[in-house]
C-alpha cells in the first residue's frame, strides 16, 4: 500500500501541469482540456455533448468553453455530414499552433518521451489498467483510441499496386455508427468507445501499416 500511495501521490503532483488556477496563455485549464480533446477526437466525438461528457461539465458550461475558443479563432463549427441538424467542432490551424507551442502538458509529454519507447508502452498500459478499474468501479466509460474498440471492424483487405508495395490500403467500419473509418482515424479518441481484447487481425494489420508508413 505505501508504494501504491506513493505512485498515486506522484500522479497527483504531475496533474498540476494541467489543473491550475487562473489561465495560461489566455486559456483556463478546462479550455485547454477541451481544445486538446477536440484536436484528438474523431468526427463522431467532436460534438458539444461529447465534449461536455469528456471534460465532466454541463452542456451550458461546454457551450461557453466552445464560444471562448471560437472567439480566439481556435475552433470553428461545421454542419455534420452524417446529421445536418448537428454540428461538428473543428480545431483550426491557429488552434493547432497554440497547442503545439503552449499546451501546458507539453512539458509532461517531453518528459514521458524521454523515458524511451519501452517505458512509454509500460506506462501507457499501466495507466490504461488503472482507468479500466476506475471505470468499472464507477460504472462509466472514458474516451479511448478507436483501434481498441469493439465496434471497429475491417471492411476490406488492401488490393492493387499500393498493397503490393506494403502501403496501408485497408478500410475499416464503425459498426456503431455504420460509417467507414480510415486508418488515420483509428488512432483518434472516441467517446462511444467500448473495449475489446479480441481483434487480432485488425491489430496485426494496423501494426503492419504503421511499419510500412515508417519505411
Amino acid at each position: 500500500m505505501p508504494l501504491a500511495r506513493e505512485a498515486v501521490e506522484l500522479l497527483v503532483q504531475a496533474a498540476r501541469a494541467w489543473y491550475f488556477e487562473g489561465n495560461q496563455h489566455g486559456l483556463r485549464d478546462r479550455e485547454w482540456m477541451a481544445l486538446r480533446f477536440l484536436n484528438r477526437a474523431n468526427r463522431f466525438s467532436r460534438t458539444p455533448s461529447a465534449l461536455a461528457g469528456f471534460i465532466g461539465a454541463t452542456r451550458a458550461t461546454a457551450s461557453q468553453i466552445v464560444k471562448t475558443l471560437e472567439s480566439k479563432s481556435f475552433l470553428v463549427r461545421k454542419p455534420s455530414h452524417e446529421d445536418k441538424r448537428s454540428v461538428v467542432l473543428h480545431v483550426t490551424a491557429q488552434g493547432e499552433k497554440c497547442l503545439n507551442q503552449h499546451d501546458p502538458i507539453n512539458h509532461v509529454l517531453n518528459a514521458v518521451t524521454a523515458l524511451g519507447t519501452d517505458e512509454c508502452l509500460r506506462l501507457r498500459d499501466s495507466l490504461r489498467e488503472i482507468l479500466n478499474h476506475l471505470d468499472a468501479a464507477h460504472q462509466r466509460l472514458d474516451a479511448s483510441i478507436c483501434r481498441d474498440c469493439m465496434f471497429l471492424a475491417e471492411r476490406s483487405p488492401g488490393v492493387g499496386p499500393a498493397a503490393a508495395k506494403g502501403r496501408a490500403t485497408a478500410e475499416f467500419m464503425c459498426r456503431l455508427y455504420r460509417a467507414p473509418v480510415s486508418l488515420e482515424e483509428t488512432e483518434l479518441l472516441c467517446t462511444s468507445f467500448e473495449r475489446t481484447r479480441d481483434r487480432p487481425k485488425i491489430e496485426e494489420h494496423l501494426d503492419r501499416a504503421r511499419v510500412a508508413s515508417q519505411g
